[in-house]
């Protein structure tokens, strides 16, 4: 299946009831290299702020912008987000990207995405000023806002350039949600380099991926 529903195990996307009328949809891509409560934070915001029916979170396969990096194997970031999210109904992870060959670019997803739920599908795709800043990069980025709506995700480190964005690729600004939501300090680099200090990360991560990480030897270096 495309998305494993967090808690049953079956796969259900996009068949079931959604797909017979017109959905609202959030894809929040990334690493989640591990997903940790600041994710969660955002997911929740967004899925209260965007009335959406359901959240999808999208590990990447190999992100083409952090080559540089070795990324921990799929398999384990997908448990880690299935932990995560089992217990809420509002909340799906799909693998998608982690099944998909090659580097993973956000407009073959979202072309995938439309091709699935098909034409009535109205498409938020949740991201970070920071990544943001990035777009202008991104392969195909023009085509990326037909298929989407921008939920911008506010940063620590301040908003981007709006201006140079929107000369960049004009029409931006009208296909951005500015979701609020608290500055959460909780990095996923952060809690890499805690474990593999030895250091606690009880209160960054949830409970059971905390666990997971312990239990699997992840990020000891």
């Amino acid at each position: 299946g495309l998305a494993v529903r967090s808690g049953s195990g079956a796969a259900r996307w996009p068949e079931g009831p959604m797909a017979a009328r017109a959905a609202r949809i959030a894809l929040f891509g990334g690493t989640f290299d591990p997903i940790h409560l600041g994710h969660l934070i955002a997911a929740e915001e967004a899925y209260q702020q965007l009335g959406v029916d359901t959240v999808i979170f999208v590990p990447t396969g190999q992100p083409w912008l952090k080559q540089e990096r070795a990324i921990t194997p799929a398999h384990h970031r997908l448990a880690m987000l299935q932990l995560a999210t089992a217990r809420y109904a509002e909340f799906e992870v799909s693998d998608l990207e982690v099944r998909r060959p090659g580097p993973t670019y956000t407009v073959d997803t979202l072309e995938e995405v439309h091709r699935l739920w098909g034409p009535e599908l109205h498409c938020f795709f949740i991201l970070g000023w920071d990544a943001l800043r990035d777009l202008p990069r991104w392969k195909e980025p023009h085509r990326l806002l037909q298929l989407c709506t921008l939920a911008a995700l506010p940063r620590p480190d301040g908003a981007p350039a709006w201006t140079e964005l929107e000369a960049a690729l004009p029409g931006l600004s009208q296909r951005v949600h500015h979701l609020s939501m608290p500055m959460v300090g909780i990095s996923s680099s952060d809690i890499r380099r805690r474990v593999a200090e030895g250091r606690s990360i009880r209160f960054l991560v949830p409970e059971a991926v905390e666990g997971y990480i312990r239990e699997h030897r992840l990020y000891r270096s």
